[in-house]
């Protein structure tokens, strides 16, 4: 069994099932935000009975990507202590942020909002989603900066075999921090609003909830459409960063093996690694070139072009790629139909449409899962790029067996992890938002947002 494999293995299996939880949890967190302002505004008690309900799958869906999150922490000290040792004098800095700036001011509102509605002002109830939703969206800038910073390291020094730092701000700004960061929390507001929408339509096509499922069809659409649109451009300017700093992850992303002047944006393909081609390409022409270098004409780099020990694998993060942009360009169009049908004021009765939406929940998590493999996989064969390789990260002194077994391990916990998240949900959807005019705001303590 090869020990960097399994490490691998396991590593991607823990990050990518607590990568399910911070988009939605960001985007809803917006939502919630959104409709807190307006009941503060309105008064009209509609916006915050919607704002209660989602907070109770908010708050579900918080504490399990806790959870999920705390194992990601040992693993950097357990399977990757060579890594670990090398990165410590870095990332120490915006991990330790990343605690007291925003999980513990995510964490204290969302007290707040949970036990607070009877015992606060409607403006301070107010302030407090503000702040949930600008605390989970900080916590994803310190952990996009200290990933951001493996893509594109800077301001540092070897000294004794560890990179160590040497300007704090330049290394948090990293070539790569700001369009990640960019794309990854448009990415979270798509996933959010996707998943009330989609939960809003479950209501409409049952005909139970109905004002309840309107306003937040309304919002959740907003968002929806506004976010899938910005990402075209927050995508562009990723994508130019990568062209930038990392072009041979940008040849693999597009299976681009030769070198190319007026390079096509390919749309299909079937990469071939070992031939060192891509069969049956499909492609706008001069596209890549254009998106990449601002010049249609711009020759874009294959992977034939770098030595071959560095150049990543091609399948993987080429299909990763394509199925992240056909997922965006879906939404765009979906969005965009809701829209339409919005205005012919049929959005509420469509069925194609609800159902549509309603089986389409799980695709933004999709999207962000294979974005983030692309990313990931693209950057190989380094751990951190051009420094770290991937096969001198591991912990040398853990043996096959043992990283194996705590695959297994894992892979049972967080099925029922996902199993009890799942079951928790279905319960509160089945009771449904509170009925209007049946009492008082009331929390967790009670009959209210019980968990």
């Amino acid at each position: 069994m090869d020990v960097v494999l399994l490490s691998r293995i396991q590593f991607a299996l823990t990050a990518g099932f607590h990568f399910i939880f911070p988009p939605l949890t960001i985007g809803m967190a917006w939502l919630i935000f959104i409709m807190q302002t307006k009941y503060l505004r309105s008064g009209d008690e509609l916006y915050a009975r919607m704002s209660r309900f989602w907070l109770k799958l908010f708050a579900i869906s918080f504490v399990v990507g806790v959870a999920t999150g705390i194992t990601m922490e040992f693993q950097f000290g357990t399977n990757w202590s060579e890594y670990s040792r090398f990165v410590g004098d870095i990332f120490g800095g915006p991990l330790a942020a990343e605690g007291i700036f925003a999980f513990f001011l995510e964490s204290a509102f969302m007290g707040v909002l949970i036990w607070g509605a009877n015992r606060v002002s409607k403006k301070m109830y107010w302030f407090s989603s503000l702040m949930v939703a600008v605390g989970s969206t900080l916590s994803a800038l310190w952990i996009i900066i200290a990933n951001s910073w493996q893509q594109t390291p800077t301001a540092y020094h070897i000294i004794n075999g560890r990179a160590e730092l040497t300007d704090f701000w330049a290394a948090i700004m990293n070539p790569s921090t700001v369009p990640r960061y960019l794309h990854t929390v448009d990415g979270a507001l798509i996933t959010g609003a996707f998943f009330v929408m989609g939960i809003s339509a479950y209501y409409l096509l049952r005909q139970r909830h109905l004002d309840f499922a309107k306003g937040s069809m309304k919002y959740a659409l907003i968002v929806a459409l506004a976010a899938s649109l910005v990402q075209l451009y927050f995508g562009h300017m990723h994508s130019v960063q990568v062209a930038e700093t990392q072009p041979e992850k940008l040849a693999a992303l597009e299976g681009l093996f030769e070198s190319e002047k007026e390079a096509p944006l390919l749309i299909f393909g079937i990469p071939d690694e070992k031939a060192g081609v891509t069969h049956f390409r499909i492609g706008i022409p001069k596209a890549l070139s254009l998106l990449a270098h601002d010049d249609p004409e711009a020759e874009v780099k294959g992977l034939h072009a770098f030595p071959e020990d560095e150049r990543p694998p091609v399948l993987m993060p080429f299909l990763s790629f394509h199925l992240m942009v056909g997922l965006g360009t879906f939404f765009i169009l979906f969005t965009l139909w809701g829209l339409w049908l919005w205005k012919k004021d049929t959005l509420w009765t469509n069925r194609n449409f609800l159902t549509i939406a309603l089986w389409s929940i799980p695709l933004p998590f999709i999207a962000n899962e294979v974005g983030w493999i692309a990313a990931e996989v693209g950057r190989q064969p380094w751990i951190v790029y051009k420094l770290l390789k991937t096969v001198d990260g591991i912990s040398f002194t853990v043996p096959a067996w043992q990283i194996l077994t705590s695959i297994i391990l894992f892979v049972a916990i967080y099925i029922l992890l996902f199993v009890a998240w799942f079951f928790l949900l279905r319960k509160k959807l089945a009771a449904g938002p509170e009925e209007p005019n049946t009492g008082v705001i009331r929390n967790v303590s009670g009959t209210g947002v019980s968990l």
